[in-house]
């Protein structure tokens, strides 16, 4: 939210600087973004003044250009125009050479320039080129009397101004305006002695006119609104607002219209309270209905759209037929015109969870709705229709014509919290004194109803929803008294907790360090995620997704069934900001709903299953570019070779795992391993292009997902032992075997390990040759044999049978040939 510290000052008076408020402002939970210098207009017009036009001839080699001289109190210029209203005599805005003029984000400099064989030293401005206005119909022509060579920032009071942006969070609702802030660094001066007077503006002047113009409120729906307020003003002249006003709105970031509907978002930004001006000669039958409408009613907003209502949405209605979503938006035919005369000024306290439920089910995110769904001050709504019809009435030259309706029928109280100065202390860690807590609490506005035996009985105001409960009132305490006064005692105290069995932060720890170490970088995604990545797959069908009630966005409607989707989203993000060459790790939860398992009761969680993945992603080269390396693309074996290291790390013997292969829509290729009880461990795989296609990624994806719950449970069975290293050396032999190319390394690993159980201790396939001089549909196998006795050295005799016994065995079982 943008804050201007000139307007700020309005409302609290002191000498601390915006540097410092924004300093302030963080420090007791309004965090600042930034603090940045700015004009009401960009650019502030500079290098605009007022000129006088001289003369003004037709262009000779055009039918619309115009040649003029133009004095700015110096030399006179020549300058070619193109408007059709310009003329002698006329004061005009003029911009000099070297002048840079602003269209939204785009920008242009003023040049000496040749238009149709004649020289221009310049530009005679429309109101839009320079940001004053939007009408482009001619140039802007000023009064007679505006002096020649007046700055064009004098003329239209351009004010220079410091632009505070605070982030706001959820909660508070009270802060989501300036005076809101004001009075949230009015109590921590008040808390920390620093001077400042906090001030409102007054009232005190309203004065109903006439009651000419009397809009009935007739039914309000109490529960959906809890407090409807209204007043008329008649024979207003809608036009533009005055450079004040329209300069306070432009710094914050918002285009004035009119100053009707400026006054209503000048009052929102700053009392955080939303207002709706109404045409009163479009309110069919006189009279204000708050109420739903029948289902599948059709609505047409602001914008355009036309909308099917819900019978749950709360509509402002005339006699006839609905004319604004309450607290949302307004209705295309019913809001203020250039023509109107006639206003109905509605200022409402609105159900948070009626208006959230409405903006989210229409997809719309106002300056009202922000503000209505977080909850206002139900206090305030009188004052500020007051201050609101007393500034359209100045603004218009109208009349107040009627009285104030208020329809408020239950009471919002304030809230009524207990707490004790030893809890406040204790959370606090620090023994603040009486008089000090005393003394935040009134800056805070918080009255004490009574304290007796170290216990406070408290009343805070209705506009601070987020402090109901003890716990809150003393967060409030402890942010303006100041977190970093909070001494850190160097005294620590811990316990020895010792537990048996596995440790799973522990391992996990281990094998991030593991990853990270071979240059993984881990990744931390949202577990909500869209539903769209689910529509159409058998590996993850939609109807297993856990769906969000009352979602924020469609792109956060679901919970995550795999981490797949989030890596390559983190993939994605990553390439687009040249980064190809990626690692990437994630522990997390998936989620899954299973309709079979639901029963009769609604609370009951047995349909919803959570399981606990590891998931990796690698894509791009090995290695960065460099000079000492040529650079390779990674592959399914690198992978492949990243989880068997983590498997083994976490005790598995892969000897002792299964592997089969798969396809899918996910993968074009995978490899699922499991253990020998047919418990899945990992999937290993390269992603399908299609689907690389969907998240706009070039270069090859692959993806392993590790059921980290399963594979603790066989770290669980993994018993560390050690043996004695041998006194007696190994014996390496090599074997070139001709084998079938459906033959996997596997089976002949397995082949090997089943024929020589004793002596045999490795297996390791050194070279792969598919090529020339081979027989069709064959392959060479290049392998590695490691022999070794624990209890003499092994003779050849004793090395050539164990030999001979493999290759039979090759023979026999695979038809492989030696070559």
């Amino acid at each position: 939210m943008n804050i201007s510290y000139n307007w700020l000052k309005k409302y609290i008076t002191t000498n601390l600087t915006a540097e410092e408020i924004a300093k302030i402002l963080t420090s007791i939970g309004l965090e600042v973004g930034c603090v940045e210098e700015v004009e009401s207009i960009k650019g502030g017009l500079k290098g605009l003044v007022v000129g006088e036009v001289l003369t003004c001839v037709n262009h000779e080699n055009s039918d619309h250009l115009h040649v003029t001289t133009v004095t700015i109190g110096q030399e006179p210029l020549q300058i070619v125009c193109g408007a059709p209203n310009v003329a002698a005599g006329q004061k005009v805005i003029v911009a000099t050479i070297g002048t840079v003029l602003y269209s939204g984000e785009e920008s242009f400099t003023i040049k000496k320039s040749k238009i149709r064989g004649v020289e221009s030293f310049g530009m005679i401005c429309a109101e839009d080129e320079i940001g004053v206005g939007k009408s482009h119909d001619g140039i802007m022509v000023l009064p007679n009397d505006t002096p020649v060579g007046m700055e064009a920032k004098d003329y239209f009071h351009i004010e220079n101004d410091t632009l505070i942006e605070v982030d706001i969070t959820p909660n508070r609702s009270d802060a989501t305006s300036h005076y809101g802030v004001a009075r949230d660094l009015a109590a921590y001066c008040h808390a920390h002695g620093i001077d400042y007077k906090l001030t409102k503006p007054s009232v005190d002047d309203f004065k109903i006119d006439n009651h000419s113009l009397e809009i009935k409120i007739d039914k309000v729906d109490a529960t959906r609104c809890p407090r409807y307020s209204g007043i008329t003003v008649t024979n207003a002249t809608v036009k533009e607002s005055p450079d004040w006003l329209k300069n306070a709105l432009q710094v914050i970031g918002l285009r004035p219209i009119n100053n009707v509907v400026d006054a209503t978002n000048y009052i929102l930004h700053a009392f955080g309270q939303p207002l709706h001006a109404f045409d009163a000669d479009k309110i069919k039958g006189g009279e204000i209905n708050v109420c739903t409408v029948a289902e599948g009613t059709k609505f047409v907003t602001l914008d355009g759209v036309e909308r099917n209502l819900n019978a749950e949405d709360l509509m402002i209605c005339n006699a006839e037929e609905p004319m604004c979503i309450g607290g949302v938006f307004g209705g295309l035919d019913s809001g203020v015109t250039e023509n109107t005369k006639n206003i109905f000024i509605e200022s409402a306290y609105f159900n948070p969870v009626s208006i959230r439920k409405t903006a989210h089910r229409f997809g719309l995110n106002t300056d009202a709705s922000f503000r209505y769904e977080r909850g206002i001050d139900p206090h305030n709504t009188i004052y500020v229709l007051k201050y609101a019809a007393m500034l359209i009435k100045e603004f218009t030259g109208g009349e107040i014509s009627s009285d104030i309706q208020d329809i408020y029928p239950n009471k919002i109280d304030n809230f009524s919290v207990t707490v004790t100065l030893n809890k406040i202390q204790s959370l606090i860690g620090k023994n603040l004194e009486e008089a000090e807590i005393e003394r935040i609490l009134e800056g805070l506005e918080i009255q004490i109803i009574s304290k007796e035996n170290g216990t406070y009985k408290l009343e805070v105001p209705a506009y601070r929803v987020d402090v109901q409960r003890d716990v809150d009132v003393i967060e409030d305490i402890l942010r303006i008294y100041g977190y970093n006064n909070v001494e850190i005692n160097d005294k620590l105290n811990s316990n020895l907790i010792f537990s048996k069995g596995v440790n799973p932060d522990k391992c996990q720890n281990l094998i991030s360090e593991q990853l990270t170490a071979c240059g993984f970088n881990e990744i931390l995604n949202n577990s909500l995620t869209k539903s769209s990545y689910y529509e159409h797959l058998d590996t993850y069908p939609a109807k297993e997704c856990v769906r969000i009630m009352n979602s924020l966005s469609a792109d956060l409607n679901v919970m995550r069934q795999t981490l797949l989707f989030g890596g390559l989203e983190s993939i994605n993000r990553n390439a687009n900001r040249q980064m190809p060459d990626l690692k990437f790790y994630e522990f997390g939860n998936c989620y899954h709903y299973h309709e079979e398992k639901k029963c009769d009761d609604p609370s009951h969680m047995s349909a919803y299953s959570e399981e606990y993945h590891l998931g990796l992603w690698i894509t791009g080269n090995k290695t960065s570019l460099n000079w000492s390396e040529k650079s390779n693309e990674v592959s399914f074996y690198q992978l492949k070779a990243y989880v068997h290291n983590i498997l083994t790390r976490m005790g598995v013997n892969i000897m002792n795992t299964k592997t089969k292969e798969i396809s899918n829509e996910i993968y074009t290729q995978a490899l699922v391993i499991t253990t020998n009880g047919e418990k899945e461990l990992a999937t290993i795989g390269i992603i399908s292009p299609k689907l690389l296609k969907q998240f706009d990624i070039e270069n090859p994806v692959y993806y392993a997902d590790i059921q980290w719950k399963q594979l603790l449970k066989e770290y669980g069975k993994h018993k560390i032992s050690y043996t004695e290293l041998s006194k007696f050396p190994e014996v390496k032999r090599d074997l070139a075997l001709l084998i079938d190319k459906s033959v996997e390394f596997k089976q002949i690993e397995s082949i090997a390990f089943e024929t020589e159980k004793k002596l045999l201790k490795s297996v390791t396939l050194f070279d792969v040759y598919e090529g020339k001089n081979l027989e069709a549909g064959k392959k060479s196998y290049a392998v590695n044999f490691t022999l070794q006795d624990k209890e003499k050295t092994l003779t050849d005799k004793q090395i050539d049978a164990i030999m001979q016994k493999l290759i039979k065995a090759f023979t026999e079982k695979l038809n492989a040939k030696l070559r």
